[in-house]
């Protein structure tokens, strides 16, 4: 039987975990129906390297962005030099950008800076932004209600909130991503997340090689994984698979601006 098409929308393929063995991962990934990704910058090295590996596989895309834990180490000339990467071939989004007030590896007033610098660029290259969010759901909420996403839209990458925070998010034009951690036993508010949001608003994850699925914890994630999230989200909200996964996909590639 074939398996069901999905698009995993927050990958980080050119980190050095996939070094060894890139094309046999992507070769499982494309065996359990995903159908495409995209391989997220966290600075400018990591931003270049997406591109490139982009350029190389015709199922892959890239994001160019600065990581919060990145921003006290960026400045104008970097973001400036995000605002040009954005503009070349296969660049489909500005990410992974946001803030993270759990590990706090870059001051909480340069990340909000850095944050609003970059959805500033989000808004000129009119191209949708992938948002990191950790124990700050209040603050990023309003930096975005205050950028306005001006219809290009965005992801809530990862998404860790409650259905409360879920509304709050659909509200601003994002779209939710879930990951491995809807699989855990713990997963907490996830399952209801997962049964609130409208399949149209919703997509999916792996985050590699971070975050892998129930049954893969404490091992490399990998795309080839994203079937069990997303079969796991299915389960959730009494869906078949088959007619979810290219739901997902389909609202993956109209957010990116693919065919």
């Amino acid at each position: 039987m074939t398996p069901p098409a999905l698009f995993d929308t927050h990958a980080h393929l050119h980190f050095p975990e996939f070094a060894e063995d890139l094309p046999a991962v992507l070769e499982r990934a494309r065996a359990v129906g995903v159908a495409g990704l995209v391989t997220i910058g966290t600075d400018v090295p990591t931003s270049v390297a997406a591109i490139e590996l982009a350029g190389r596989e015709a199922d892959v895309w890239a994001a160019v962005g600065i990581h919060p834990h990145d921003a006290a180490a960026s400045d104008v000339a970097t973001v400036r030099e995000i605002e040009r990467l954005a503009g070349m071939p296969r660049v489909v989004a500005i990410g992974e950008i946001g803030l993270d007030f759990l590990r706090n590896l870059s001051p909480p007033d340069i990340q909000a800076r850095t944050f609003r610098s970059l959805l500033e660029v989000a808004a000129r290259v009119a191209k949708p932004v992938l948002v990191h969010c950790r124990d700050a759901h209040d603050e990023t909420l309003a930096i975005l209600a205050e950028a306005r996403l001006d219809g290009a839209g965005g992801i809530m990458h990862c998404f860790s909130g409650d259905v409360a925070i879920a509304r709050r998010c659909l509200d601003l034009g994002l779209t939710i991503s879930l990951a491995g951690p809807v699989t855990y036993p713990n997963a907490r508010a996830l399952p209801e997340v997962a049964r609130f949001v409208p399949s149209d608003r919703l997509v999916v994850e792996t985050d590699c090689p971070f975050l892998p699925p129930q049954g893969h914890r404490g091992r490399r994630n990998e795309p080839a994984y994203l079937a069990l999230t997303a079969a796991r989200v299915a389960e959730l909200r009494g869906e078949p698979l088959a007619g979810l996964g290219p739901i997902m996909r389909d609202n993956a590639c109209r957010l990116f601006g693919l065919a």
